[in-house]
């Protein structure tokens, strides 16, 4: 790379040479690279070349957001800028010439200044761990760069392609509320931060909801000013009007980028170049790449072709060039929707309904319509559109053209279409619709936004005019098949046929009869697939009817109750209100505890300069570490090959079990190995590693690794493992009370069962360390990505055979954590370590997403069996259940997760008859571990499941059985801890007041009444949540703080910050007990050279912990510099501090705190197992649509005591972030895996966590008023953990819609709904017409896609 020189724009001349200069701009400043690869992304050159870490890598398939940057580029032909985000993960290099590109650090910083998007993220507490944070602003400042004045509906559009997993998404989208139209509507009551609860509904508002104070005061933030922004380079703009197009070359030693000038020498490089890849976003090329090891020699890239960008308007349709971007065909289809006839206009609407939900936006920014066509997936969202309304595909080699008709001949074969090798797609054209014609389109996934199509389908019918009679019928899928299908069988018997019930029943058994699928079909879902063609057709059969009714033919009327089964989706604004108790008007303005501060590393986060562990520079003769991993989930390894490793680019060495100088024995409860030695026991078990100059060098050098197996029988599922009876020890009991009195006591026993699916963490930061041997005495320095430093310590010390004070671990902040950074990264630290230990070298790896996921482990699948009596008031008396969890190869923290599982297995209800068993599966999984929750949300699941058994069972109303079995204050757990300080019932009672649960469940029942297709449910459920390790040990706690000359304050502790606020909230308690402000105090790192022997951050008690460990330092300083404060009762903290110095006074303190008086033995129950409970209700609202599945989080009201709040914003923050996790876990996330143990979703592209657009649409969180309280700190609660759990009331709203739904086919009582209640699930519990005619395969024919496990 160098900078470009006076004469270059001389010598960019058109003759071309071996390979060309690539020209861009990043944040301004001009940049020449005189070798671009073609395979380097943007990120890759963003992170490493120019080094600007801002820019985060999260999975490297663009389904995240975090790499999200804006391009800006000059179109001479429109004579304008065009500005647009990206994603930097899919961005070739080579696509950028004569491009600006503007990453977070280019619009503003914490030392320059702050931009309005930055700052509002920050201030309005939308950033937590902050690593999803950069990719966030980018994407808004992208939309302002267009629309300076945008609606709420525009922000959440843009942000369809970013995810976060820490903050909920509310705070982020009411911050960048204040940047919209809509942001001064705070009905009628001025207030500033974002819309009031109501919408103005004067009659629904409430007292304490009008005078609740702001998060933040929207006044306080710097205004928007479009005028200055960053300027478009001038040098850019010149050469953008005056260079002529010429064709660039770009090559590197595997591939060449070859970007044509023409369209002819584009015809003529296909001629040559038949089998090369035409690339214009690179969103399919590029993960090709990545994930499917695909190599593609020769790369044609016709980003300069004015043809194949062109949009014409014919007498007949549009005609779109093939690199037509897709988010520029639906701003020209937009046009004419609004210009033309609506008649005109049918097949561009359907084209638009598809282009809603098609990726995010800065995928749609760059992909091509062509491309999207020549993809060929057979789960296109476009293509069905395309083939149903017949449009036509001008296609072209250098000698001739042709135009074909979209049709069933199009595509011949997975993937595959019928052009010729040396052939291209020129353009295609969408056609007007015409009178009499109707075209719908329907996309069914696993989630609405950003996500790949289960079923797609679009429909075309046009009558004979003046009449409902079929004239021509087009039924086209995607999903069906290994291509894009008509059912011309379906179609052809219903030609000349009437628009009526009869014909529906007709299409219905013959679109079951006509489109099959094997059951053992890749992607599953066998007969939710087939039922949805039905059920799409029978959508599509209603607003025909409708429309035909409309237009005053004799046909049959649609039933009011069945209308909303034709309504489109539309997103309702999201309204939220967050209350929470004032600090008293007595409180000194410089005391922050009680205050809603915004997190310490906030604005640093929002500006791309807070630093992670992979954005640390590159140390002096540092390389890459890539892992070696298993293939096979349990097998002995014959041989393994490393020739055509040491052969690739780059190689350094390779690192087996052999090279461990240490003990290759790890892990937890040290049964696992730190590399494989002769055996495997899961996919994704770890054998070895390759060490190359490169990050890409090592991976390559790792797929290179050729490994022979001798296969052994697996065990993968629960359903196995019990089979096998293949159990870890102990198994675990809890017992109280005489169970068999209890059955005999009750009028009504039940018995049932369940499955809850496991969960990935997916922090938006993989696992990474970087281990840097200090040369001297073995001393090594390790900067980890890790929630417990001091067990990262501990085993790679032992690992490397040297005692533990050689080995200094630091963390600076993590990209989340969730507890999959508990005890799992020291899979790989022990690994990086080796490596480091064997070279004398610094060593990096960061995992990519795929390999985190497959290597790591997730939240315990649980099964679980129950019999349950109660009586006929509904009040249970005998409990029995049997839990089982897939616990992986290794015990790692599992029995600990079963022990909180059978302690919350009565949630919140007192049962005087109770027996609980919990079984560890021992299973060839990798390891399962902790995560948010660690087993209660799995133990209180099962509870609430069988208590809306009990009321179904009964006919009586869930909320009323829930509340006649709560526990009341002093009552006895099955553990035998007395319930003090219990505020679980005001809990409820508010909750129910402020969701107006009686209102709101007479309008569901009358909602209910009134249609038939979409239901909707409501439902209350409470949770009680035990805080405090169940290891005793772990309960402790140190701190250190330092006071300097200067009066600044240096704060250390035990807990690692990773995006919990838990360093902002030490800070405050440091901050109160020292009596100065905020800003005199700071924390650099978590580090094992200050504070030792620290438990993990985990288990929701490290603020308690940690924040009385500081508050014991603070307190012994405090009394060191007394005398000199009496001395000098009016000299400042400065002058306290110098006396005390000049006094040869210690002005350094050790803390130290550990939780008093507990201690549980599970053989006799008794003792004390937690410290206190914290409480929490929820009631939530959802609508199921009853045909697709889908379903909607109409609203959520929580009541949370959180004690008497640290930082208000922090508390609600985790409230809702913790909530939303929830919602994935309950009703979203699906780990799918193979028979063979093989994990089949591995990234954001299979496996998905929530999105904006799925949280409720009105979110009102309360944060307990006047929690008395004194086991904590300043009477304060934990509160990252328990909040998950009362996601559930969305499951159980949902199984009450569905009960509604099976009520309509004459079905009543308990059934069995697993967890997560996915739109699969869903769907196929709404029992009725259309799933009657799918039935179920025998399982034991056919091997299934994937296995509940």
């Amino acid at each position: 790379m160098r900078e470009l020189d006076t004469n270059m724009g001389d010598r960019m001349n058109c003759a071309g040479s071996s390979f060309d200069d690539l020209v861009f701009f990043v944040n301004g400043k001009k940049v020449v690279e005189t070798n671009a690869d073609p395979e380097m992304t943007l990120l890759t050159y963003l992170r490493r070349t120019l080094g600007l870490p801002g820019t985060k890598l999260g999975c490297a398939e663009g389904g995240c957001g975090a790499c999200t940057v804006m391009l800006s580029k000059y179109q001479p032909h429109a004579q304008k800028l065009l500005h647009y985000a990206v994603n930097a993960c899919l961005a070739p290099i080579c696509s950028l010439h004569l491009v600006s590109v503007t990453t977070v650090e280019g619009i503003g910083s914490v030392a320059r200044q702050l931009h309005p998007v930055q700052e509002r993220i920050a201030k309005g507490h939308g950033s937590q761990c902050g690593f999803c944070t950069p990719g966030i602003v980018m994407s808004m400042y992208a939309l302002l760069r267009n629309n300076p004045t945008p609606k709420m509906a525009d922000v959440e559009e843009a942000f369809q392609g970013n995810l976060c997993r820490c903050t909920g998404y509310r705070p982020i989208l009411e911050a960048y509320k204040t940047l919209t139209v809509e942001s001064g509507c705070c009905g009628g009551k001025g207030r500033e931060n974002g819309c009031c609860m109501t919408n103005g509904k004067a009659e629904e508002k409430e007292t304490d909801v009008d005078l609740a104070p702001r998060l933040f005061n929207a006044a306080d933030f710097a205004p928007l000013d479009p005028t200055q922004e960053v300027i478009f380079p001038p040098e850019l703009m010149s050469l953008s009007k005056t260079q002529k197009t010429c064709s660039l070359h770009f090559r590197s030693d595997r591939a060449v980028w070859l970007q044509p000038a023409n369209l002819e020498e584009f015809l003529d490089l296909k001629f040559k170049h038949p089998d090369a890849r035409v690339v214009v976003g690179n969103t399919e090329v590029g993960i090709e790449v990545k994930f499917k090891n695909m190599l593609y020699p020769v790369i044609l890239a016709p980003a300069f072709i004015p043809e194949l960008h062109r949009v014409t308007h014919t007498y007949e349709g549009i005609v779109f060039g093939a690199a037509c971007t897709l988010t520029q065909v639906g701003e020209v289809l937009k046009e004419a929707v609004e210009a033309l006839p609506p008649y005109m206009t049918q097949v561009f609407i359907a084209v638009l309904e598809q282009l809603r939900w098609f990726a995010g936006q800065q995928i749609r920014n760059v992909a091509a319509v062509g491309g999207n066509i020549m993809t060929a997936s057979p789960i296109s969202d476009l293509n069905p559109v395309f083939m149903a309304a017949s449009c036509k595909l001008t296609l072209m080699d250098k000698d001739s053209s042709r135009v074909v008709q979209m049709d069933d001949t199009f595509f011949v074969g997975y993937r595959r279409t019928m052009l010729r090798p040396q052939e291209i797609l020129l353009s295609i054209e969408i056609p007007y619709s015409r009178k009499q014609q109707f075209v719908s389109a329907f996309k069914q996934s696993p989630r609405r936004e950003d996500d790949i199509s289960i079923v797609t389908a679009a429909m075309s019918v046009t009558f004979t005019p003046g009449t409902c009679v079929v004239e021509d019928l087009r039924l086209s899928y995607g999903g069906m098949a290994p291509t894009t299908v008509l059912a011309k069988n379906t179609a052809n018997k219903l030609l000349g046929r009437c628009w009526g019930e009869k014909l529906l029943e007709e299409a219905c058994s013959s679109l079951a009869e006509e489109l099959t699928l094997d059951p053992s079909v890749p992607g599953g879902m066998v007969i939710y697939r087939r039922t949805l063609t039905l059920s799409l057709f029978y959508k599509f059969y209603l607003t025909v009817l409708q429309k035909l009714g409309g237009q005053g033919l004799n046909v049959e009327e649609v039933r009011s109750n069945f209308l909303s089964a034709t309504e489109i989706y539309h997103q309702e604004p999201p309204s939220s209100v967050q209350i929470y108790q004032e600090v008293p008007q007595t409180q000194h303005p410089d005391d922050v505890v009680g205050r809603p501060v915004m997190h310490l590393s906030a604005l640093k986060q929002a500006t791309g300069e807070a630093v992670y562990c992979d954005d640390m520079p590159l140390f002096e003769n540092e390389v890459y570490l890539a892992l070696i991993t298993s293939s096979k989930a349990h097998a002995r390894i014959l041989s393994i090959d490393e020739s055509a490793a040491e052969c690739s680019p780059g190689f350094i060495c390779c690192v087996f079990a052999a090279d461990i100088p240490g003990s290759n024995t790890t892990g937890i409860m040290h049964d696992e190995t730190v590399l494989a030695d002769g055996q495997v026991t899961c996919v994704g078990h770890i054998i070895g590693a390759v060490v190359a100059d490169t990050q890409l060098h090592a991976q390559r050098a790792a797929k290179a690794i050729r490994i022979q197996y001798e296969e052994l029988q697996p065990i993968i599922t629960i359903q196995e493992a019990i089979a096998a009876k293949s159990f870890y020890q102990p198994i675990r009991t809890l017992q109280k009370g005489d169970l068999e009195a209890g059955f005999k006591q009750a009028d009504h026993i039940l018995e049932g069962e369940m499955h809850i699916g496991g969960q990935e963490h997916f922090y938006l930061e993989t696992n990474v360390t970087v281990a840097v041997p200090r040369g001297e005495d073995d001393e090594i320095e390790l900067f980890v990505s890790t929630q417990a430093p001091s067990e990262t310590q501990s085993l790679v010390a032992m690992a490397l055979g040297i005692p533990a004070n050689r080995v200094v671990v630091h963390v600076k902040r993590m990209g989340g954590g969730f507890g999959g950074k508990e005890s799992r990264t020291t899979l790989l630290s022990t690994v990086v370590s080796v490596a480091a230990h064997k070279l004398r070298r610094p060593v990096r790896c960061m995992l990519d997403r795929d390999e985190d996921m497959l290597i790591t482990g997730g939240r315990h699948p649980f099964y679980a069996k129950y019999k349950v009596g109660f009586l006929k008031s509904g009040k249970v008396v005998a409990l029995d259940v049997s839990y089982y969890s897939n616990t992986g190869n290794s015990r790692d923290l599992s029995l600990s997760v079963m022990e909180r599982a059978l302690s919350h297995m009565e949630n919140s209800y007192s049962i005087a008859n109770v027996h609980g068993r919990g079984f560890l599966c021992r299973t060839n999984l990798p390891s399962n571990t902790a995560f948010r929750g660690f087993g209660g949300p799995q133990g209180m699941m099962f509870a609430e499941n069988w208590i809306t058994d009990v009321a179904q069972s009964l006919g009586r109303p869930a909320d009323e059985v829930r509340r006649i079995n709560l526990y009341q204050r002093g009552e006895l757990t099955p553990f035998n801890q007395v319930l003090e300080q219990y505020t679980l019932d005001l809990c409820w009672d508010e909750c129910l007041s402020r969701s107006r649960y009686r209102q709101s469940r007479a309008a569901v029942e009358l909602y209910n009444r009134q249609n038939r297709w979409t239901k909707r449910g409501l439902a209350i459920v409470p949770t009680k949540f035990g805080i405090s390790f169940t290891a005793v040990f772990l309960n402790q706690a140190g701190a250190l703080v330092h006071i300097y000359t200067d009066g600044s304050v240096l704060l250390t502790h035990g807990g690692t910050e990773m995006g919990q606020g838990l360093h902002t909230k030490m800070v405050q308690v440091a901050s109160r007990v020292l009596g100065v402000p905020c800003s005199k105090i700071h924390i650099s790192e978590t580090s094992t050279q200050t504070v030792p022997n620290t438990s993990p951050t985990a288990a929701s008690a490290s603020s308690d912990l940690n924040g009385a460990a500081v508050k014991n330092a603070c307190q012994l300083l405090n009394e060191r510099l007394e005398p000199y404060k009496s001395k000098n009762p009016k000299g400042s903290w400065e002058d306290w501090v110098k006396a005390a110095y000049l006094d040869r006074v210690n002005l350094s303190a050790n803390g130290f705190y550990k939780t008093p008086d507990l201690g549980y033995d599970f053989e006799t129950n008794s003792g004390r197992l937690f410290n206190y409970f914290s409480y929490g209700v929820a009631c939530s609202e959802v609508e199921v649509d009853c045909l697709t599945g889908a379903h909607k989080n109409l609203s959520t009201t929580i009541v949370m005591d959180v004690g008497v709040s640290l930082n208000p914003a922090i508390d609600i923050g985790q409230v809702e972030g913790a909530f939303m996790q929830g919602v994935g876990l309950f009703t979203l996330e699906e780990l799918h895996y193979s028979p063979e143990g093989v994990l089949l979703s591995r990234g954001p592209g299979s496996y998905k966590i929530p999105a904006f657009g799925d949280i409720p649409r009105k979110l009102t969180v309360s944060l307990l008023r006047d929690g008395a309280h004194d086991k904590a700190i300043f009477a304060s609660k934990a509160v990252g953990e328990p909040p998950l759990f009362l996601a559930s009331s969305v499951f159980f709203a949902i199984k009450d819609a569905i009960s509604a739904a099976r009520a309509e086919s004459g079905i009543a009582g308990p059934f069995r709904l697993d967890s997560p209640a996915s739109a699969e699930r869903i769907r196929n519990a709404c029992n009725d017409r259309f799933t009657k005619l799918c039935p179920v395969a025998d399982p034991g024919i056919f091997r299934p896609w994937s296995v509940q496990v």
